[in-house]
């Protein structure tokens, strides 16, 4: 290609109003000058989440929240295409709305009638939020002079059917997106594509997961070896720590994928960490920017630290619990008692969040989402029931009231002393340590307290390691 290969990712609240539509249009038309540009788009703010519950509810028998959440989205949409659009357009997009409505109330009342839920339906409905600001982006486009058009996720992202949480086949993807996209680019026409949505390889409708319109964006930078991807959010980039915990939280101007990784992982909502697995392979640059202060040079994420020496960020996340399993005695394996217990939150498909043990006493214990207890706490109770019932075990206790903290940074690996210096800021604010883990990378380390010292904790290792506002200039007159 003659020109640079530019991804645009325009989350839900960058395309939630008339004015951001507008205001995404002037940017994709702005780098479009200049490079051949493809975008992927979110549904509009919340609207994913009002989709669940109409079929939710049609499971449920409920006609009248089904209906209700229907109309609601449908009031706002077209709203937003009256407001946004001149109106010799109105008619024309309107009737193409339409359309899409009732490809979704079909299936909605279909749930309705057989009280039933397959997934395969879900993943065939729940993408209509991203159908719908595709089809707008892409009018708002052509009304300030570029040429534009919609195209599925579907058709280009090839998956499994792991339906709900599909698997992307690189190469099957790479030629689907080469044959379906670069033609169109090279025309001179900037593609919509409709995120979190993908299909099998038979043409069945899959979906990518929660947050799975970043991984779009992702897959088809790394299909299209593109030059770089920008993703469009409504925060200035990656900080240093939650500005509502810590007001001097820094901006980091470059973090490494490794970094951005684990700190979505641990709690920063920036990114989905399965985002950044295509593009680190590949090193393609992502750039994380502001679409309501575009201006703003947001967060540069590559493959290699520039940032000043120890952690660069500490994230945190509330709302988890820790499940503690210990022997009665030392009859038992302990690392087979961790392996059983893996083994069944494995296949729950829940996320442990931190694991740590002590050998001694063959006892461990292992983070996740509080959400996720029952389904955990069922399939251990199932995978342990022998040992349970006959004292092998002691009984597995549960802790709700915990938070966890992931202190993060490339430039941490070997540095002596860094983890007592955590330690000891914890300590001064009489602060808990209850549970620990460190990489073997020395990326990250985790630590869980008492979720009503969190905040706490948190504070006082932003300003022990010298993270905001007044580290960066300590470290520019260390550097100078």
């Amino acid at each position: 290609m003659s020109k640079p290969l530019l991804i645009m990712k325009f989350g839900g609240t960058s395309v939630g109003t008339p004015e951001a539509i507008e205001r995404a249009a002037h940017l994709v038309a702005e780098q479009a000058t200049e490079s051949y540009v493809a975008v992927i788009v979110s549904a509009m703010a919340q609207v994913t989440n009002l989709l669940y519950a109409t079929l939710e509810a049609g499971v449920k028998g409920d006609s009248e929240t089904l209906n209700h959440t229907i109309k609601l989205l449908w009031q706002n949409h077209s709203k937003t295409c009256t407001a946004l659009l001149p109106k010799s357009r109105h008619l024309e997009v309107l009737h193409c709305m339409e359309d899409i409505f009732a490809d979704f109330e079909r299936i909605a009342n279909g749930m309705l009638l057989l009280r039933e839920q397959p997934l395969r339906s879900v993943d065939e409905a729940v993408p209509t939020g991203e159908r719908l600001s595709a089809l707008l982006l892409s009018e708002a486009l052509q009304e300030v002079g570029k040429k534009s058009i919609v195209v599925s996720g579907g058709e280009v992202i090839v998956t499994d059917s792991s339906f709900g949480d599909a698997k992307p086949f690189i190469e099957q993807t790479r030629e689907k997106a080469e044959n379906r996209l670069l033609p169109v680019m090279q025309d001179g026409t900037i593609p919509i594509i409709t995120g979190f949505n993908a299909s099998t390889e038979d043409g069945v409708a899959t979906t990518l997961g929660r947050g799975g319109s970043d991984y779009s964006a992702s897959i088809i930078a790394a299909a299209l070896k593109a030059d770089e991807i920008w993703i469009w959010t409504d925060v200035d980039g990656i900080l240093s720590c939650d500005p509502g915990i810590a007001p001097d939280a820094r901006l980091l101007a470059e973090v490494t994928y490794n970094e951005a990784a684990e700190l979505a992982y641990n709690g920063a909502k920036v990114l989905h960490p399965r985002t950044l697995a295509p593009l680190a392979e590949m090193e393609i640059p992502v750039r994380i920017k502001n679409s309501f202060n575009p201006l703003k040079p947001g967060t540069r994420i590559s493959s290699y630290p520039t940032g000043h020496p120890g952690p660069q960020a500490i994230t945190s996340l509330a709302g988890v619990s820790l499940i503690s399993i210990e022997a009665a005695g030392a009859s038992m394996s302990g690392a087979q008692l961790i392996a059983r217990a893996l083994e069944a939150a494995a296949r729950t498909n829940v996320e442990v969040l931190l694991l740590t043990r002590s050998s001694f006493r063959h006892n461990f214990c292992m983070l996740i989402r509080t959400a996720d207890v029952g389904t955990v706490m069922s399939r251990l109770r199932e995978e342990l029931a022998i040992e349970l019932a006959h004292g092998y075990l002691r009984p597995i206790a549960i802790d709700n009231s915990v938070g966890l903290l992931a202190v993060v940074g490339e430039s941490m690996r070997g540095t002596p002393g860094l983890a007592g210096q955590l330690f000891t800021a914890i300590s001064r604010q009489n602060v808990n340590i209850i549970a620990i883990a460190q990489g073997s990378s020395e990326l990250t380390i985790a630590i869980v307290v008492s979720e009503s010292d969190l905040r706490k904790a948190v504070c006082a290792i932003h300003s022990e390691c010298q993270m905001g506002q007044a580290g960066e200039s300590m470290t520019a007159r260390a550097n100078s």
